[in-house]
């Protein structure tokens, strides 16, 4: 039986090429008109999309096809895909050649074929440049005679280089720099591996090598910022400056019971669970229990401050202030665990579920820029709300951020003579939610519906004593957990919803 009896259409690819043993059964399929024609001996079974989608979306295995064993090199090992409007891919191997297709344009200069740490691709048919090569390819300067640059410009190779220290920390970079001496020697790339040595000592600060970019210049001085997180800063500010809150003028919150509930909340959201009776003792007549007491120096802590009338209403004046106040805050709720660091940002990075929260060396930054948006607002529920997401959003410590950040929204609260907020025990899933709807989504209303809620329903209690604001909680629901609240099938009510119920009962 001859070779060409054996070709099957339906086991090759979208794109596929044909071989001296397949031309016959090819160019029978083509005059069938059942595969297209590309180029050579480039054809495709897909009959319906443009040429150019077809081939780009089948770059890998027309190189692979055309230049077998080359290595995926220069801006295209960052990129992993084809770059600008023609296409266009870079490869390296002993032959030089620019082919140009539908959709794309490989680029093959001839150089060092696959070096050590080089991964393959495709089984083998390519070869991806390691991470070291791909920096000391990229340090080589190019220039956009048509199309596109081959090399990475200087200021995306520092973003490259800052990314891996934001994300893997200093001895990334150093381990990179150690891999990338070996291999320079081995694809003759000494000189660039000069530059790029340099780099990494201007970047991490031990040597004074001049960056390009704003935000590698940003990170060596320690004040980046993380992109993502002005962007939602930016979404928040919009929404907030066009809000009209309610005027919700503060009644009883300088009330120990206040600030007792206040701390005992705010704790419970961070899972540190107690019974009211257990905090009061706690808090009141100083039990601490002997299996809990680092729970219950953070209930001590945070109802520290909450209870101090100074701390209480003082807000930032500046991005300095915002973190001289912040680090003040967080000492004075952390000032009995040691443990914590107490007043220091974080060192290393920290994530709640899928939400990897902004990196050590971008906190000050990202605070930083944050307070521009969040001095321009209205004094009140705006700055409350901002200071917030603000703080929760960067999450600066390396624990007791949320009990921060809600402090901090409080304060802003009563220097505008507003009601504080708070968020019981019930309301904790849907604030939790809302947080993540604008932290993961980009939405800002449903974190502004929420914690109006908060402060409308604290705004009608009767925090002039225990037993009155024992009372208040107990019928609108505000102590069961979530789990509890869906079984007996309520919710969070105010006050003044539970009465227009009876209003109601009694007119029906």
């Amino acid at each position: 039986m001859s070779a060409t009896t054996r070709f099957s259409l339906e086991e090759q690819r979208e794109v596929f090429f044909s071989s001296t043993a397949t031309s016959r059964p090819v160019r029978s399929l083509l005059r069938a008109g059942r595969v297209r024609h590309i180029a050579g001996r480039l054809y495709t079974k897909n009959l319906g999309e443009p040429l150019d989608a077809v081939v780009r979306r089948g770059a890998w295995d027309v190189a692979a096809g055309l230049f077998p064993g080359a290595v995926i090199v220069d801006r295209t090992a960052f990129e992993a895909r084809p770059a600008g409007a023609e296409g266009s891919i870079f490869l390296c191997s002993d032959t030089a050649r620019v082919v140009r297709l539908p959709g794309l344009v490989l680029n093959c200069r001839r150089g060092p074929g696959a070096a050590l740490d080089d991964a393959q691709f495709l089984g083998g048919a390519l070869y991806l440049s390691s991470w070291p090569r791909r920096f000391l390819d990229n340090m080589r300067p190019s220039r956009a005679r048509s199309g596109i640059r081959r090399t990475l410009s200087r200021p995306e190779i520092e973003a490259q280089l800052e990314m891996l220290l934001i994300n893997r920390g200093e001895p990334e970079l150093n381990e990179l720099r150690d891999a990338a001496r070996g291999v320079a020697k081995e694809i003759e790339r000494e000189a660039e591996f000069e530059q790029l040595s340099l780099l990494i000592s201007g970047l991490i600060g031990t040597a004074d090598s001049p960056l390009v970019s704003p935000l590698a210049r940003a990170t060596r001085a320690q004040e980046g910022w993380d992109e993502t997180r002005l962007a939602l800063f930016d979404a928040l500010f919009a929404a907030l400056h066009g809000d009209v809150p309610v005027d919700r003028p503060a009644r009883q919150d300088d009330s120990p019971v206040f600030s007792f509930y206040e701390a005992y909340f705010s704790n419970f959201i961070e899972g540190t669970e107690f019974t009211v009776e257990e905090a009061q003792a706690i808090i009141f007549e100083g039990a601490i229990p002997s299996d809990r007491p680092q729970d219950a120096h953070d209930v001590i802590g945070t109802f520290d401050l909450l209870s101090d009338p100074t701390l209480r209403s003082r807000t930032p004046t500046s991005a300095d202030d915002l973190i001289s106040l912040l680090q003040l805050f967080h000492a004075r709720i952390m000032t009995m665990r040691p443990e914590q660091r107490p007043g220091e940002f974080k060192t290393s990075a920290n994530r709640a579920g899928n939400t990897q929260f902004v990196a050590p060396r971008r906190v000050q930054g990202t605070l930083r820029r944050g307070y521009e948006h969040y001095a321009s607002l209205r004094g009140g529920f705006a700055r409350s709300v901002f200071a917030m997401f603000l703080v929760s959003e960067v999450h600066p410590f390396g624990d007791g951020n949320g009990r921060v950040a809600r402090a901090l929204a409080n304060a802003e609260l009563t220097a505008a003579g507003q009601q504080r907020l708070m968020i019981p025990i019930v309301y904790r899933d849907d604030y939790l939610q809302a947080l993540r709807a604008l932290s993961r989504g980009g939405a800002p209303a449903p974190l502004l519906r929420t914690l109006a809620r908060a402060q409308a329903w604290a705004h009608e209690l009767n925090w002039a004593s225990m037993g009155s604001a024992q009372a208040d909680l107990e019928r609108t629901h505000a102590l069961l957990t979530p789990s509890e609240a869906e079984e007996q099938g309520v919710i969070l009510r105010r006050p003044s919803e539970l009465e227009d119920d009876a209003v109601r009962r009694l007119r029906s």
